[in-house]
């Protein structure tokens, strides 16, 4: 069976009218849907973008026929559920079937701009999950025809409805690298988001995510897990790393960086990266077979979807050599 992979389109590095041509190119090449990133900033100044993903979400779904949506938008700081909850019905309703809403717990990177206290991880972890079940609230109530209300220690919603909604409500994953979420998302939310990095870490949290289902009486086999795995590639080794120490330098930074609030601190931190700190967390290499055994090993530890993100700005030329080298050969 062939395997669903993706584009992902990250608003950090691309104009929108660029993000949205990417993944329309990459869907004629073989990809199968697109995940957009939601950042207020770049992680980098180089990277020099960061438009808005309801936006930019909206342009994707008319340009494109498979599955999209946030990879991940924070409903907690920035924006209010109910807000998110009403852009994400929207997109539904506009193309049923295909929009998923990926939900995470922020970083101070995106989130501090408006001028909150930024909060312990515990404390951003409780609001987000209160913030899914107000929207999965709405989307219960909306379907249903009548009005809900929440209070709770976080978020307050006066008794309303979404009046735009989809025949059925989108799934909502929750994206993190942490077991213990990983394991309240099996509980409450429809699936799991999470990025690349070392196998060990991944294979803990598939086992604490299907704890979590098994726990609340439910398969996770029938749910969906998603990964956006970052990669290099170039038309040669040395332009692949060069790529990956410019563009993306955070894939080599070993450390949290949830508190950082400064394109500019990143700036400085990615000085002390070097070509060996990608080893483990990021394939850099001209060689497509390297990373087609990459992707295969994600897809056999039972990732359902994953979404790639080619870390330079050759965007067209990778598409089209992946389309053609690497997609053909991956199974599900």
């Amino acid at each position: 069976m062939s395997a669903h992979i993706g584009y992902a389109a990250m608003l950090e590095q691309f104009p929108p009218s660029d993000a949205v041509g990417f993944a329309a190119l990459a869907e004629r090449h073989g990809f199968s849907g697109v995940m957009a990133t939601d950042h207020f900033q770049p992680w980098v100044p180089r990277q020099g973008q960061s438009s808005h993903v309801w936006s930019v979400l909206g342009a994707i779904g008319e340009r494109t026929r498979g599955d999209f949506g946030p990879g991940a938008t924070t409903p907690t700081f920035r924006t209010h559920p109910a807000v998110v909850a009403q852009a994400s019905a929207t997109l539904a309703a506009m193309h049923p079937g295909r929009h998923w809403l990926g939900i995470g717990s922020g970083e101070a990177l995106n989130e501090h701009i408006v001028g909150q206290y930024w909060p312990e991880a515990p404390e951003r972890i409780n609001r987000m999950f209160e913030a899914i079940d107000v929207i999965r609230k709405l989307f219960t109530a909306s379907l249903a025809g009548r009005d809900v209300r929440h209070a709770g220690p976080n978020f307050k919603l006066e008794s309303t409805r979404l009046w735009t909604m989809p025949a059925k409500a989108p799934e909502i994953l929750v994206a993190t690298a942490g077991p213990v979420t990983a394991r309240r998302a099996g509980a409450v939310a429809d699936g799991l988001i999470t990025t690349s990095g070392p196998i060990e870490r991944i294979e803990a949290l598939l086992a604490r995510f299907r704890e979590g289902a098994r726990e609340s009486g439910r398969d996770a086999t029938r749910m969906p897990k998603v990964l956006q795995l970052h990669l290099s590639w170039a038309a040669t080794d040395e332009e692949a790393m060069r790529n990956a120490l410019l563009e993306w330098p955070i894939g080599g930074m070993r450390f949290g960086r949830s508190d950082i609030r400064s394109p500019f601190e990143f700036e400085q931190l990615a000085r002390t990266v070097r070509p060996e700190d990608f080893t483990g967390s990021m394939v850099v290499s001209a060689d497509p077979e390297r990373h087609r055994a990459e992707i295969q090993r994600h897809l056999d530890l039972g990732f359902d979807r994953i979404y790639l993100h080619n870390v330079g700005r050759n965007q067209a030329d990778w598409i089209e050599a992946f389309g053609r080298e690497v997609l053909p050969g991956l199974r599900a």
